[in-house]
């Protein structure tokens, strides 16, 4: 369901703004101009996002750590347009069950099923935001694990300030126990959280391969162990 595709659907809107804004005319920099009211919000979208930035802007052939290019990365893929194209409304139920579907066959669990790490290491996971950046040198990934910028969305214990675009997670553990359900919704969660909020903006963490599952089950144990902070 999720193969790559052109990503203007998620910025059409964008236009809307410029001629709102009476910004109808733009200098590429290569001695052309662009008439942005010629455009449909999606031709827009697409020459903002893949043309305009070459001409002197972000460099979109650069190469990137994962594979492919920036180009190629800027690409949305099927649930990423069909989530733009509500503009966080909630999906219809087909399009929300379709989703829910997917994301449950990209859910992959570990050997030996789902495991509790180090608490301690999923702690300067949770609070790092370090991995796949884009820029001229390549973070290394083999000196420093990449992390899962929890503490951007979610407050997780009280020694740290975090987010509140998602829910607070202090005393997740300790007031949730760890039954075997209850583990395996946060392992979904990280996961792949459209298995169970179609259209969250919650990143899917393990379908994309971001975080690894010992990486994940660090960051788990940081919300369920009873020594972890989160839990004090």
């Amino acid at each position: 369901m999720f193969k790559k595709t052109p990503m203007a659907a998620g910025v059409a809107a964008f236009a809307t703004l410029l001629f709102a804004g009476g910004s109808a005319v733009a200098d590429t920099g290569n001695g052309y101009a662009v008439d942005y009211t010629a455009m449909t919000p999606h031709e827009l979208a697409e020459y903002l996002i893949f043309e305009a930035n070459d001409g002197g802007g972000f460099n979109l052939s650069q190469e990137m750590q994962e594979g492919g290019t920036a180009r190629d990365r800027m690409q949305q893929d099927e649930l990423q347009i069909a989530c733009s194209l509500i503009d966080n409304a909630d999906p219809d139920p087909e399009t929300a069950a379709a989703i829910r579907e997917a994301a449950g066959e990209s859910i992959v669990y570990p050997e030996g099923g789902i495991q509790l790490g180090d608490w301690e290491r999923g702690r300067e996971l949770a609070w790092s935001g370090f991995g796949y950046r884009v820029g001229h040198n390549y973070d290394d990934h083999d000196a420093r694990p990449v992390g899962g910028t929890c503490y951007n969305c979610h407050q997780m214990a009280t020694d740290r300030t975090g987010g509140n675009v998602g829910p607070n997670l202090t005393g997740y553990g300790k007031t949730r126990g760890t039954s075997e359900a209850v583990l395996k919704y946060a392992y979904d969660m990280i996961y792949n959280p459209h298995v169970y909020f179609p259209c969250t903006h919650m990143p899917r963490f393990g379908a994309s391969g971001f975080l690894d599952d010992e990486s994940i089950a660090d960051i788990m144990a940081y919300m369920f162990d009873p020594e972890s902070p989160v839990n004090e």
